[in-house]
Parts: structure tokens; C-alpha cells; sequence
């Protein structure tokens, strides 16, 4: 396919400005820097647009805090006119270019998503004995920009729009980047800028570039190595098979593919499993014919449902609050065995002023 070109007047238009407003604001309207923003709509839109039209537009700092859902994670927040900004541009490349992805990579696209991707795995582990089940080590901190940046640059001819991607991968906070650095052979022969790794996890970029950023590896282990069950979500790598030697093979050819993108397989979280016993995979226990929630996740939301209630019943927080976390869990909940689950916990809390 043809590189895509010729799109910077799309991108920094008003119209697509004003539908990038529409869905970075959603969920979050009761957020100060939302109201601000919306209180001056027009001459907000305008000025944000003619910064990116006479290329002054500077992405500003991130908010940095940390998460811990199973692990520790680093999360950066980018300011609400900048995710303007991310969804402008998405809305523009992302269709384009999410075409040129395997069928079976399933995070962060329309149509796709972790529930398409436990079908799929699950209707595979029907007909296939083994899976092979791979983790790529730190893979949003180990992210190279330099390597990011060009495979960009497979994609897309629009000089433009290049430089304003690499002004939002530039910005990353320095935090952000691989604290431990893994060498390659040929490292010595880098500068200090040329190790620059790493993309903020929760960014709608990082997200896309993301997928961008293994689109290589994806096709080279569906038409080099000629694997036809093969799935990723994120960097959670699936590969299906028949014959256990021949997937540990697959395991060190895709093991090499990755260096050469300087990234690395987690050396605890690269093994191969029998389908019939079932696999932790994508926040569930997953048999054949039956999947399970994970147990941490139960208990997780038993303890935010108990702090929601308690904030409910000191008045700092309203149900327009507590009822999309619910029903987002409840999504999640409904795809495994968890009638009774379900019935336990909201039979044990009730929400209830003063």
C-alpha cells in the first residue's frame, strides 16, 4: 500500500478538532480542566488549531502517578488539550493505517477488544492441544524512538503529521523509559538520545503506536513462520499448535524477531500449555468449553465496590459516578461464570446517604 500523504489539512481542521473535543471530554466532563475548556469552546478550538497550523503547538507536561492492578504500573496523564490533539490526529491515520494489521490483534481497535479476543482463543483451544502463551518484558517502557519513528514513517509521507508525531514520542517523560538498559548487539556503536525508550501507558497514542510498533512481528509470525492461530492483545502474544516442539521452536524464532526491535520475551511468562487444562489469559481461566473470572479480579472490585459505597454514604460521590464503573465491570464480569459471583456481591453492599 501506498504511504498515506497530503493529510495535515484534515488533521488540523476545525470540524476534526471539534469531534477530537467531543471524545476526549467523554467520561470526564466533571473534570475542572474539561469545564475550563468547554467554558470557552470556540476560542479554545481556534487557538489550539492555529498553533498546530503554524507549528508552534508544544505538548505540555504530564501528570505522573502510579497504579497497582496485579503490578505496579507508571501512569502519565497527558493535559486535556493535548489529548485533543491525539484524538485529531488518530481520527485522521488510525483508520488508514488499521487496515494494514493482522486480523487477530485485538487491543485498542473498533470492532475488536479483549472479549473478541477470549472468543477467538477459546473456540482455537477447541481444536488446537497446545498454546504457546508469551509476555514481552516491560514493552511500553522498552519501546524505542528511533525505531518507533521509522516504522511511523512505513506508514505515513505527510511531513507534517511526522513531526507532530515525534513531538508527543519527544515529550515522553524521561521516567517513562526502561530504568534497566537491555542491550543489543551494535549498542556501542549508539548515541545517548539514540537509547531514548518508552511511551506513557494511558496516552491514546501509545496505545495506536503500539500496535504499530509490533505490526512487523505480527505478520512475520503468520507468513514466515506460517502460524495460522495466532492472536495478540497488547503485548500478550498467543500462538496455537499441534506439535509442542515445533512451538518451542516458534518461541526462540520469535524470540529473535523481537531483538531485532529491542524488545524481549519475559523470561517467566513464555511457556507452553496444554488447552484442555485451561489459561490464565486475558483476566480469565479459559477451558475449552468454560471460562472463569480470575479470582484477584473478584476481590479487587468487592474492595473498590465497599470504598464507592463508603464515599457514596459520606456525600463524595454521586451514582453518576458509581454507575458506569459497575456496569464496566459487570461487562467484564457477564463473559465468565460469575452468576453467583455477581449475586454475593451486591447482595452483601448497599449504597445508602449518611
Amino acid at each position: 500500500m501506498k504511504r498515506l500523504g497530503r493529510i495535515w489539512p484534515e488533521v488540523t481542521s476545525f470540524s476534526n478538532l471539534l469531534t477530537a473535543y467531543r471524545k476526549a471530554r467523554k467520561g470526564k466532563q466533571s473534570k475542572s480542566s474539561v469545564a475550563e475548556f468547554s467554558y470557552n469552546l470556540e476560542n479554545e478550538l481556534l487557538g489550539l488549531q492555529q498553533e498546530l497550523i503554524d507549528f508552534s503547538y508544544t505538548p505540555g507536561s504530564y501528570r505522573l502517578f502510579t497504579i497497582y492492578e496485579r503490578k505496579k504500573r507508571q501512569i502519565a496523564a497527558a493535559p486535556f488539550r493535548d489529548r485533543i490533539v491525539h484524538h485529531a490526529l488518530l481520527n485522521t491515520i488510525e483508520p488508514y493505517i488499521d487496515r494494514r494489521f493482522i486480523f487477530d490483534s485485538y487491543a485498542c481497535r473498533q470492532g475488536k477488544g479483549v472479549h473478541a479476543a477470549v472468543n477467538r482463543y477459546q473456540q482455537w483451544s477447541r481444536e488446537y492441544p497446545y498454546v504457546l502463551k508469551m509476555d514481552i518484558e516491560q514493552y511500553f517502557p522498552s519501546i524505542d524512538h528511533t525505531l518507533l519513528k521509522a516504522k511511523l514513517r512505513h506508514y505515513l509521507k505527510d511531513r507534517y503529521v511526522l513531526d507532530l508525531m515525534d513531538k508527543i514520542v519527544d515529550t515522553t517523560p524521561m521516567e517513562i523509559g526502561r530504568a534497566d538498559l537491555c542491550y543489543f548487539p551494535g549498542d556501542d556503536l549508539l548515541t545517548p538520545l539514540e537509547h531514548r525508550t518508552g511511551l506513557p501507558i494511558g496516552n491514546l497514542t501509545s496505545q495506536f503506536f503500539a500496535n504499530v510498533y509490533l505490526d512487523a512481528v505480527d505478520h512475520f509470525i503468520q507468513r514466515e513462520l506460517k502460524v495460522s492461530g495466532y492472536l495478540r492483545y497488547v503485548d500478550d502474544l498467543v500462538v496455537m499448535g499441534r506439535d509442542k516442539e515445533k512451538l518451542h521452536t516458534i518461541r526462540e524464532n520469535i524470540r529473535e524477531r523481537l531483538a531485532e526491535d529491542r524488545l524481549r520475551l519475559h523470561p517467566r511468562k513464555a511457556h507452553i500449555y496444554q488447552t484442555a487444562h485451561g489459561i490464565d489469559l486475558f483476566g480469565y481461566q479459559i477451558f475449552p468449553f468454560r471460562r472463569k473470572l480470575r479470582n484477584d479480579n473478584g476481590h479487587a472490585f468487592h474492595r473498590r465496590l465497599r470504598k464507592m459505597a463508603r464515599l457514596y454514604h459520606e456525600g463524595r460521590l454521586d451514582f453518576d459516578e458509581i454507575h458506569p464503573r459497575v456496569r464496566s465491570w459487570i461487562g467484564h464480569a457477564v463473559h465468565g461464570e460469575t452468576e453467583g459471583l455477581r449475586k454475593k456481591l451486591f447482595g452483601s453492599i448497599i449504597f445508602r446517604r449518611g
